[in-house]
């Protein structure tokens, strides 16, 4: 994620500086003096600028990153009535009061569906809604070094909810885990990765794209849940139902255990 938004503000300002060289007459070293000097201007004005042209720019992505970052107070201002509405009446199809005290996520990578879970502080979690994954990276098996285009599997916690990202609202996983430390200290990996979140749009390196009615969703409904500690469960399959795949040479020799681990945490939520 991290390298994409410099890309993004890269592609940006070689734009402008591009644009204004163009645009001008003279000499190769007065055009690129010219050009400097307007990109710096105008990225210091639209910083220091209020409403409305700020505000105008940062809707563009290029630009959100730098000019628009807003708290998670201020996007649920904006996005809260409205997912709320949508919360609500899944809520009372279920017969759920909201919001819910307890809240657990369940991401299959090979279906490429995230059902929610929720639950009252002294009830059982009950399934409340199934969102698709529209955008994922990789294939079945675990996360192991940065870069490999993995989504992580594992027992996963909410870590925070991110506001600003490139890809509308989203939800930071806390990967890696102690697991993943512990493996990669053993396996004598240094850069197991980081950055993993389930956020909007519908495309993704590593993370879980739901698109950006679902991140809405997602997000105002986890800042809403009583209980904060929410978990965070990303599987190869269903193993509830189903088997774990059968290893491959290539795989750790740890994997068996670490579907053993998911396998005792999806005992708490029944499937349906």
């Amino acid at each position: 994620m991290r390298y994409r938004n410099l890309r993004i503000y890269g592609i940006t300002a070689a734009s402008t500086f591009g644009a204004t060289a163009l645009l001008i007459r003279g000499t190769l070293k007065k055009r690129l003096a010219i050009s400097l000097i307007v990109a710096v201007a105008l990225t210091g004005t639209t910083y220091l600028l209020r409403h409305p042209l700020r505000d105008y720019i940062s809707q563009f992505p290029a630009f959100r990153q730098l000019f628009g970052k807003k708290t998670v107070e201020e996007q649920i201002e904006t996005y809260g009535a409205t997912a709320r509405t949508r919360l609500h009446a899944m809520f009372k199809e279920k017969g759920v009061l909201y919001p819910p005290a307890k809240l657990t996520m369940l991401a299959f990578k090979d279906t490429r569906m995230l059902e929610v879970y929720v639950a009252a502080a002294d009830g059982m979690f009950q399934h409340l809604h199934t969102y698709p994954i529209l955008g994922a990276s990789g294939k079945l098996g675990p996360k192991l070094r940065e870069g490999d285009f993995q989504v992580p599997e594992g027992v996963y916690r909410l870590e925070s909810l991110e506001p600003n990202t490139p890809y509308h609202l989203a939800l930071r996983l806390n990967y890696p885990n102690d697991f993943d430390i512990e493996r990669a200290r053993i396996d004598g990996r240094t850069k197991p990765g980081s950055d993993i979140l389930i956020h909007g749009s519908n495309g993704s390196v590593g993370c879980l794209a739901v698109g950006d009615i679902a991140a809405e969703d997602l997000f105002v409904l986890a800042h809403d849940t009583l209980d904060h500690n929410i978990a965070i469960i990303i599987c190869p399959i269903d193993l509830r139902t189903f088997k774990a795949p059968p290893a491959a040479p290539s795989d750790p020799i740890w994997l068996p255990k670490l579907y053993e681990e998911i396998a005792r945490a999806l005992k708490g939520y029944p499937a349906h």
